[in-house]
């Protein structure tokens, strides 16, 4: 018996090694360089964990600031030198910059166009290496290799230095950085010969304009490897030689060293959003004896692990980049805002405590986040597939502001409304949540807070959004104003908003229909048909109206801003995902895919967005954007309008030239990726597998795309495993012949989402030419 066990036990390690090589070749497809040409604040971090709090990045611009408060700023490829290496990087929240010297002392970062001017240094990007977990340069001024890594609260420094009797290390705290804006009130001290901490208190330009009582305050505690031999401080008075501590604008510190050839000194610094204690007993828990190499193992042991949870095979390596990137982006978005113990910010400035689960664990983090506008389309679907914690952190997040403020918030930056949208899918997206099975919250106060999101607009906050939603419930649409403002009467984004609010109202009904309120459920269906309201028949697109009923005058189906939000009439017209049934009856079926056929036709000349320009808004007057969320699900659209092949056709052709593996053609040429958005759109078609509507059905289903890979191993958020496999697949073979699912033919092109959730495998032969029979004679659910 033993003889006959030991090739058995043979194959087992055979097999266990060849799947843990797999897993640990995942990171290699991980490329953070991607689509760093006009990016945003939070996009470039690779010194990161998922959802980790300190995420530490080199900054180009980052001290220029953000004059709007949303563009593309921090690191950006076609800059050629480095200012320094930044903590914190969230939707409006950036700060405590770091930077190594030698020679004079300078203590401004200085211009992009004269590295001179200031402490800054040019870098060659042969020396520069990025990846999950950690990033390293040499900086070319200083002859100094700069290193980061971080665990969940604590950045990680590793600076190996020249010999020089000047060598130094810059603590920059009091000056803005990135989307924070305006210092209000910043400090640094040495706590001892080797420790020191601090604050510093930022007023960004969205919490100005949306909750303009709060404030974002980002807290340190640290320690230095080596005990420098002088401190001096510097602030926008001037510079003090002698000075350990600085205070206001401006504050910073710098330690001197004499430093031998190839000598290294390293920094762990805890961060914290409640207090310099609550830094430190971070920094405790994570880091007290923790190494730079024990961290940077750890950080991309996390970052297998967690990208290892869909595991992909086949394809070229071009889309394996795009694919682990993608999902690279959608795990590092939205950091953890809550402490160790539990702290968390409150926007009243007071520190809030999560809950302890029977166990005596903490149940939930809770999110700094931007808006999730479209994410509906992409991150909810990923998170509800294999990630469902993050979902339920998500909600539970949105839950704890709720409590506070009374009102959801879209965007938040330490519980400060920090939108910019206008809208609020935060409701819809929770509504999703339940419907897709994330439980473990208060569905009472959830539903409770959904209902008041839709339908409730007396004394409602700016930063909450939907300031015209009496409007909407009072006409059946939100008017049109000529004037670009939002207030109880209309808005001048009156189209936009009245899909967009029509769609929401259709994800509150299912939910309340799923709880048994009956009368809820029947207000809420009623305004999900809103868009009824604003489409015109005659031109058979949607067309915004005045209060009066009457649709406006001098309409331009391609002009975006007028009535539409970073969209136009053509874009929008598509934005009834709630009933897609419904909107193609009115345009007519094979009307329907012709124009939507013939809109894909064009837009591939211009890449799928705004062609090579380099603009977050560069496709805003396309026929179709898919840099930007209002279209993102309207390729699948062929599911429900009896064309499935077109709908593989086009969401294939999306992946292979929207999405790019260069610097400046990643996502699109310098599109918005919005905290892993588009990311997440290109991993869920990659896969084969969408939601139209987002998982907003009382019971939702997944329509089927054409997946790129051969095969596709999927740890589902629920234990189970699913696998895709593709036969005949190849760049050319787009088109899905047949499928069978666990074993049994697959006729539709969607299956219910509790079906595919059950685990198992989905086999699809794939073709060169559309099988114009398959997935045609049901198509998916529509109205419910």
């Amino acid at each position: 018996m033993k003889k006959m066990f030991r090739p058995y036990l043979l194959l087992c390690s055979i097999v266990l090694a060849s799947l843990t090589a797999a897993a640990q070749d995942v990171l290699k497809y991980v490329d953070p360089n991607i689509g760093t040409a006009h990016s945003r604040w939070f996009f470039f971090t690779p010194a990161a964990v998922p959802h980790g709090m300190a995420k530490l990045a080199p900054s180009t611009n980052g001290s220029y600031g953000n004059p709007s408060g949303w563009e593309a700023v921090g690191y950006d490829v076609r800059h050629n030198s480095i200012e320094s290496f930044v903590h914190f990087h969230e939707w409006q929240v950036g700060g405590v910059a770091v930077m190594p010297a030698t020679g004079p002392l300078r203590v401004k970062p200085g211009l992009l166009e004269n590295t001179d001017s200031g402490y800054r240094s040019p870098f060659n990007r042969k020396n520069e290496t990025a990846t999950a977990g950690y990033y390293k340069v040499l900086l070319d001024k200083y002859n100094v290799t700069a290193e980061l890594t971080a665990t969940t609260h604590v950045g990680f420094h590793r600076y190996t230095f020249p010999q020089n009797n000047q060598s130094r290390i810059l603590l920059d705290i009091g000056n803005r950085q990135g989307e924070s804006d305006e210092v209000v009130d910043a400090t640094v001290r040495m706590v001892d010969d080797t420790h020191f901490e601090g604050f510093v208190t930022t007023y960004p330009r969205y919490v100005n304009t949306y909750d303009a009582k709060g404030k974002v305050s980002m807290y340190f505690w640290g320690v230095v490897s080596k005990k420098p031999a002088s401190v001096g401080s510097f602030t926008a008075a001037g510079i003090n030689q002698h000075a350990d501590s600085a205070r206001g604008k401006g504050a910073g510190l710098f330690l001197e060293y004499q430093t031998a050839q190839n000598e290294a000194i390293e920094l762990k610094v805890g961060l914290s959003y409640t207090s310099t204690e609550n830094a430190r007993r971070n920094f405790e828990a994570e880091a007290r004896n923790l190494s730079f190499e024990g961290a940077k193992k750890q950080a991309q042991d996390t970052w297998q692990k967690e990208l290892s949870k869909i595991n992909v095979s086949g394809g070229d390596e071009k889309s394996k980049t795009k694919f682990y990137t993608g999902l690279f982006h959608a795990l590092l978005g939205r950091g953890v805002a809550s402490d160790v113990n539990g702290n968390f910010p409150r926007h009243d400035g007071t520190i809030g405590q999560l809950p302890k689960d029977r166990n005596g664990n903490f149940s939930y983090n809770f999110y700094n986040t931007d808006a999730i506008w479209g994410g509906y389309w992409n991150l909810t679907q990923l998170w509800a597939l294999s990630y469902p914690e993050r979902y339920r952190d998500f909600v539970q997040t949105q839950l704890e502001v709720y409590k506070e403020r009374g009102w959801f918030g879209d965007g938040i930056a330490n519980s400060n409304f920090v939108s910019g949208v206008g809208t609020n899918f935060v409701g819809l997206a929770i509504a999703a949540a339940y419907q897709a099975g994330i439980r473990g919250y208060d569905v009472a106060l959830a539903y409770e807070a959904i209902k008041h999101n839709e339908l409730s607009g007396k004394n409602r906050p700016v930063g909450s959004g939907k300031m015209d939603v009496e409007a909407f419930i009072k006409h059946g649409f939100s008017p049109y104003l000529e004037a670009d403002k939002t207030d109880a009467t209309g808005s001048h984004f009156s189209a936009s908003h009245t899909l967009e609010y029509s769609y929401s109202a259709f994800a509150a009904a299912q939910m309340a229909r799923a709880l048994g309120k009956t009368a809820d459920y029947g207000q809420l269906i009623k305004l999900s048909n809103g868009w009824k309201a604003i489409y015109n028949p005659a031109e058979k697109l949607v067309h915004p109206k005045n209060a009066d009923g009457s649709f406006i005058k001098d309409f331009d189906p391609v002009q975006p801003w007028r009535g539409f939000q970073e969209g136009n009439a053509i874009q929008y017209t598509f934005f009834v995902p709630q009933n897609p049934a419904a909107l193609i009856a009115a345009v007519g079926k094979d009307e329907f895919n012709n124009r939507l056929n013939n809109i894909f036709d064009t837009s591939q000349k211009a890449a799928f967005g705004g062609g090579k320009e380099i603009d977050a808004f560069a496709g805003i007057k396309s026929l179709y954007n898919h840099g930007n969320q209002p279209n993102l699900h309207i390729s699948w659209l062929f599911n429900y309008s009896g064309m499935p092949w077109l709908t593989q056709k086009w969401t294939r052709a999306i992946c292979d030239e929207f999405y790019g593996t260069e610097p400046i053609h990643g996502y699109g040429y310098g599109q918005d990726e919005d905290q892993g958005q588009l990311g997440s759109w290109y991993v869920m078609a990659a896969l084969g597998l969408f939601d139209v509507k987002g998982f907003t059905d009382l019971k939702p289903t997944i329509q089927i795309g054409s997946p790129i890979f051969q095969q596709a191993s999927i740890q589902l958020g629920n234990g189970r495993k699913l696998s895709i496999e593709t036969k005949n697949n190849a760049s050319t073979n787009v088109y899905v012949q047949s499928a069978l699912f666990n074993g049994k033919p697959l006729n539709n092109a969607w299956l219910y989402r509790d079906e595919l959730m059950k685990g198992g495998r989905l086999v699809l032969t794939m073709g060169s030419t559309p099988n114009k029979t398959w997935g045609v004679k049901v198509p998916p659910p529509s109205a419910q």
